[in-house]
């Protein structure tokens, strides 16, 4: 007749043994690198500048055999890392030129201790 449920709940099995219930170990031992770090799955692993070959070609094959929407599609992927590209052109242009300042200044401290120390050991003479 009536069974009685137990005081705990139990969620059933359907047949499955507890450990095969989730791969959720296995995805997170894939997603980390060999030192240790987690690594972001849907970050490309070509450069910017690679990938921006590669989609302007995709995006002039497309053309060529007629499909506008997938070129569009290219062409949008294209000016996103246009822009990655170009503003990593810039970060390092502005970093060598800050590199290049800072050298000048540190050599023209340099030379004017330098002579300072070469015009004081004048005087003592």
């Amino acid at each position: 007749m009536f069974q009685r449920r137990p005081t705990r709940f139990r969620p059933r099995t359907n047949g499955r043994s507890p450990g095969r219930q989730s791969h959720a170990h296995t995805q997170r031992s894939n997603s980390f690198s060999n030192n240790g770090h987690t690594r972001n799955a849907y970050r490309p692993i070509q450069s910017p500048a690679k990938l921006l070959e590669k989609y302007s070609a995709l995006a002039k094959e497309a053309l060529s055999i007629g499909d506008n929407s997938l070129a569009e599609n290219y062409l949008q992927h294209v000016d996103h890392f246009g822009r990655i590209v170009s503003e990593r052109n810039i970060n390092q242009n502005e970093k060598s030129s800050q590199e290049a300042t800072l050298t000048k200044e540190q050599n023209s401290n340099s030379s004017s201790n330098e002579e300072a120390g070469q015009g004081e050991t004048s005087k003592n003479k």
